[in-house]
């Protein structure tokens, strides 16, 4: 679930970091002609473009119901996370990938091989606090998961993609600095043109990642499986409530739309199992304040 953790100080984060590397990043392509270099510094502003409209969908996701919108528009953030993947896909994969294959008959070498070095090396810094950011947050949710465990199963789109991005920045620079430190010690700037290649390779895979995690969000996923248990669970140990019949959930970006059937027990009057079936749901977003709509339908049979 979403709550617990703060969000937007995690997009923040990963904004001011690859606005910073961004600028350092273009500033080294120029002077040394690095194909990585100018692959990473395409990357880099794609991520600040990726941030700007991950914070505009959290935005927007919080905009009041409408007539037309009844549940709200928290899936707003869903649609802006896929666009993020579709992004990633393109403008950092697909053009890192094209500037490698284009530089591979270069037999220019590289110039001030240093400066991109330095340049990298302060990325790797500067990405790591990002990173930091992100986990912080992340910790605060993922439980007893695993990081894989969490980014397969989590319910919050946008810490899934600022995730994916910092996770695919750190691993491209990395890529990067072992192509450009490899171009200089062989003198052969074939190894720069195949880190270019190799990072559009791995930004691909990290999009195609994430947006299959979003997809499933905007289908339309319940709660993880142990909390729908627990929501079970809670109901059922409520007076009057015999058994849970059935129980769906949907996700609406940090809120959460719950439908209920139940047997319940005798109540004297009509009015008297209105007003427990209105305490009962009070109780229940207590115990799950995620739970923005809930649906309650006493029945017999399910």
């Amino acid at each position: 679930m979403s709550s617990g953790a703060n969000t937007q100080k995690a997009v923040y984060f990963a904004l001011g970091g690859n606005f910073a590397i961004a600028i350092a990043k273009f500033a080294a392509a120029v002077i040394t002609g690095s194909s990585s270099m100018l692959a990473e510094a395409v990357h880099s502003s794609a991520d600040c473009g990726n941030q700007l409209l991950l914070l505009l969908g959290l935005k927007r996701a919080k905009l009041p119901p409408s007539l037309d919108y009844p549940l709200g528009y928290g899936k707003e953030i869903y649609f802006w996370s896929f666009v993020v993947a579709v992004m990633l896909f393109s403008l950092g994969g697909l053009f890192s990938i094209f500037e490698g294959w284009h530089k591979l008959s270069s037999t220019e070498d590289l110039s001030h091989p240093f400066i991109a070095l330095g340049v990298l090396a302060f990325g790797m810094a500067a990405e790591s606090v990002s990173m930091w950011g992100c986990l912080k947050e992340v910790n605060k949710i993922r439980g007893g998961q695993t990081l894989w465990q969490w980014f397969r199963h989590s319910r919050n789109a946008e810490l899934v993609v600022i995730f994916g991005e910092d996770l695919a920045a750190l691993l491209g620079l990395a890529l990067a600095f072992l192509a450009v430190l490899a171009a200089y010690i062989t003198g052969n700037p074939i190894y720069d043109a195949l880190g270019s290649i190799g990072i559009g390779v791995l930004l691909i895979v990290v999009a195609i990642a994430v947006a299959w995690e979003v997809k499933a969000l905007l289908v339309g996923q319940g709660v993880e499986p142990h909390v729908r248990q627990e929501m079970i669970a809670f109901l059922e140990a409520q007076p009057r409530v015999e058994r849970v019949l059935e129980l769906l959930t949907l996700h609406m970006g940090s809120d959460v739309m719950v439908a209920v059937k139940a047997k319940m027990g005798e109540y004297p009057t009509q009015a008297g199992m209105v007003d427990g079936i209105n305490t009962i749901e009070a109780h229940f977003k207590e115990r799950f304040p995620q739970v923005r709509w809930t649906f309650f339908e006493p029945d017999i049979v399910a």
